[in-house]
């Protein structure tokens, strides 16, 4: 508020006015504190794709994730908010540069609420445009160089979610004016983050499949743990969303855990159908596809309908996964199976069960539309329009973001077959999530050497204990140059011998040759041999 008793450009000297007066402390702790939630999700992604890779690639898919968060605080602050939010743009589709390095952004009531300045504002939004980014990048795993991912998470942000953010949310957006209801990102952070990964994954290509025998997640632990996390920040996504601590607030929450939940169950009973197991990571599974399907409708439908909307979506994300099957694409993390599916079961719920009491328990937005239970019945074909333009736009762009940096010299999106062997880990950062399993591993693939193997003839590489691994690496050996093979002959090398049949009982007999890089030269006593490791 300025001196003369108006509120027009309350933000424009701090100096002179109490930037805070006009703003509920309550509100913006809740805000801030949602937004540090929001801040964990991006760990929890972390555990959670890193457990459900190979253990070979589990440290890779940690690293991509934080290192994406580092790009996008960058990108949001350098023109990222400016472009996704900016409330002086005119056109429908894109933001302008008025906010440009956090400039004009203090204490002016936001675009998103005026129960929150402007500031506290831009950095809860940062924390979407973050948790969406780690989405994509999972679309990396176990075949994918980490510094051309990097490149085209900074594009991405700028080219595909913030466009889709302004659409949403922009107070000039195309999809704000014409109707559409979508609370918390069922279209830039879900559809965005699922289509996009399938996008990226189409231009990367498929892995190796003679790679993909007795494929599992090597680490359920770590899904579960990510899991929490991520359903702990939900709770400050799609809470936080009302931009107050009201009542709508806590709706978001209720529906949010209900069909998580629901989700939850109904995967665990699709999966016993065919199992008869009950299974932890269809647990984990179903309650994020319900959590995403929340995103977009926990604000705006009633309880009964997001009990509802926790079977469907579960059901939907389940045999969803089948889709990257049908259509040949490697989404390794089933990301638009969980999150684009998700994301549009809910924003097609918001057509029927969006209900204007609920959506104005925030206390702002009084006398809303909602859906079909309030005779609202074009709100349908509103919300397939946005479905159906955000997975153009989303797919057609990043795809073409991803195919332009692989084309750049020294970019290249996938790395060498002989890297996706050996393990993204070792290839791409020199590190490993499990040190002690490289030991093992060398123990068990092969019998302590009586004698140098170096006189037969013979090189021993061991390729994490898997007998077709070592038959990749010898295959390859035998057509490069120098090695006295041709297209038509036989090499002159010797055959590799298939190793003998294991032997602990003299691991002093390990040879240097037979150990991996980075494994000390002495393997302790005490090491225990009995793990099976893939």
């Amino acid at each position: 508020m300025s001196t003369d008793g108006s509120t027009d450009h309350v933000g424009t000297d701090p100096v002179v006015d109490n930037l805070n007066l006009p703003f509920d402390a309550g509100d913006q702790a809740y805000i801030i504190i949602s937004a540090a939630m929001v801040l964990l999700m991006v760990p929890g992604i972390a555990f959670l794709y890193s457990g459900l890779a190979r253990r070979k690639s589990a440290l890779s898919l940690i690293w991509v994730v934080v290192m994406s968060f580092s790009v996008v605080v960058f990108q949001w602050y350098f023109w990222g908010y400016s472009l996704a939010l900016s409330s002086t743009a005119t056109n429908g589709f894109i933001g302008n540069l008025d906010k440009f390095g956090l400039r004009n952004t203090l204490g002016e009531p936001s675009p998103g609420s005026p129960l929150i300045p402007e500031l506290l504002y831009s950095f809860y939004q940062m924390q979407f445009c973050a948790v969406t980014a780690a989405l994509v990048i999972g679309a990396t795993a176990e075949r994918g160089r980490v510094v051309p991912a990097m490149v085209f998470t900074f594009f991405w942000a700028t080219l595909v979610y913030c466009p889709l953010a302004y659409w949403a949310w922009g107070a000039n957006g195309w999809a704000l004016k014409y109707g559409v209801l979508d609370y918390a990102g069922g279209g830039p952070v879900e559809i965005g983050s699922g289509v996009s990964a399938l996008a990226y994954s189409w231009v990367l290509g498929r892995r190796n499949e003679k790679m993909m025998l007795n494929f599992r997640p090597h680490n359920i632990s770590l899904i579960t743990l990510g899991t929490i996390l991520l359903w702990f920040g939900w709770l400050g996504f799609n809470g936080g969303s009302a931009f107050g601590a009201n009542l709508r607030a806590t709706m978001a929450c209720w529906n949010s855990c209900l069909t998580a939940m629901f989700a939850a169950m109904t995967w665990c009973l699709l999966d016993f159908r065919l199992a008869r197991k009950w299974s932890l990571v269809g647990w984990c599974s179903g309650t994020i596809s319900g959590l995403v399907a929340a995103t977009p409708a926990s604000g705006v439908i009633t309880p009964w309908a997001s009990i509802v909307l926790g079977v469907v979506s579960g059901v939907a994300c389940n045999f969803g996964t089948k889709v990257k099957f049908m259509i040949g694409i490697d989404d390794a993390l089933d990301v638009f199976a969980e999150h684009a599916i998700g994301g549009i079961v809910g924003l097609i719920f918001n057509a029927l069960f969006a209900a204007d009491y609920i959506i104005g328990l925030d206390g702002v937005n009084l006398g809303a539309t909602g859906g079909w239970l309030n005779h609202h019945y074009r709100q349908l074909y509103i919300q397939v329009a946005y479905v159906v333009a955000s997975c153009a736009y989303t797919f057609v762009m990043s795809a073409i973001i991803a195919k332009a940096i692989d084309l750049i010299p020294g970019l290249h999106l996938r790395a060498s077959s002989e890297a996706e062997l050996l393990g993204m880990d070792d290839d791409q950062h020199g590190e490993f999530a499990y040190d002690y399993v490289e030991v093992r591993r060398d123990y068990l693939a092969w019998t302590p050497a009586e004698r140098d193997p170096k006189e037969d003839g013979i090189v021993v590489v061991p390729q994490h204990g898997i007998a077709g691994h070592q038959d990749l690496v010898d295959s390859a050996r035998l057509r490069a140059p120098g090695t006295g093979s041709d297209k038509g002959g036989a090499s002159s090398s010797a055959p590799a011998t298939p190793p003998p049949e294991r032997d602990s009982s003299h691991p002093e007999n390990i040879t240097a040759a037979s150990r991996p890089v980075a494994v000390p030269d002495t393997i302790s006593e005490k090491t225990p041999a009995t793990e099976v490791t893939q």
